[in-house]
């Protein structure tokens, strides 16, 4: 909702509710489409849809078996910075978060996140993996007319309050959680994946090489990860 074709306005309002409640939504949807076996129902979420189907598997045990690749911890990062990066500045953010939402009060709607359009060289000098391998994914070789990577700015509000880390104890279903063995994001997953103490049924699967965007769509990391989700899935749904 808020993204897309889908309907919400102000446009690019992104909140943690309303991911996970999206993904119940999903498990409704299942529940009342003739033919669907309710005992068999698994989760897979990829990158911030990874974070958001653990938190909706913490409480919702319509999901039998949960599964995440390359897990992006929204709030954490939107909170703590990349990497923990900004964590001296997570009070002015707040309070600039708070007063865009003073602003739409009067109609005027801020908004962040736009991906401009940069060369090679530029790209070149980006800090991290994710940011190189993520222009070139999301902004040419894949890029969608209607993703914009755009949120609000009153959305800070809700995503800074927001980590899954914090209730991964409640899941006890089978756990898989899939990463590259050198994606700068893999500190998201082995921290969750070390919470989840609730299961004794849970697996950390690295792809060796692998960065977090390479995950996606390289033909020999995939055939990994499609293997290894047969495999999970096969065995626990």
């Amino acid at each position: 909702r808020y993204q897309g074709a889908s309907e919400g306005l102000p446009r690019d309002t992104d909140r943690p509710e309303n991911r996970i409640g999206d993904i119940f939504g999903m498990v409704d949807f299942l529940y009342s489409f003739k033919g669907v076996d309710t005992a068999r129902i698994g989760a897979l979420g990829i990158c911030g849809g990874g974070g958001y189907t653990l938190g909706a598997a913490q409480t919702d045990k319509r999901i039998k078996a949960v599964a995440t690749l390359s897990m992006f911890n929204t709030g954490r990062v939107r909170r703590n910075g990349f990497r923990d990066s900004q964590l001296d500045t997570i009070q002015e953010r707040s309070k600039q978060a708070a007063q865009a939402r003073v602003d739409e009060i009067g109609g005027e709607i801020k908004r962040m996140g736009d991906m401009p359009v940069m060369t090679d060289e530029q790209v070149a000098k980006l800090p991290f993996d994710l940011y190189r391998d993520g222009y070139y994914y999301y902004m040419v070789n894949y890029k969608h007319p209607r993703s914009t990577g755009r949120y609000t700015v009153s959305s800070l509000m809700y995503l800074m309050a927001f980590d899954v880390e914090d209730r991964m104890a409640l899941i006890d279903q089978p756990l898989l959680m899939i990463a590259g063995s050198i994606a700068d994001t893999l500190y998201m997953t082995k921290d969750a994946f070390d919470k989840a103490v609730g299961t004794d049924n849970k697996e950390l699967f690295l792809i060796d090489g692998a960065t977090h965007i390479k995950t996606y769509f390289e033909p020999d990391y995939v055939k990994q990860v499609t293997g290894k989700l047969k495999e999970f899935f096969g065995a626990n749904l």
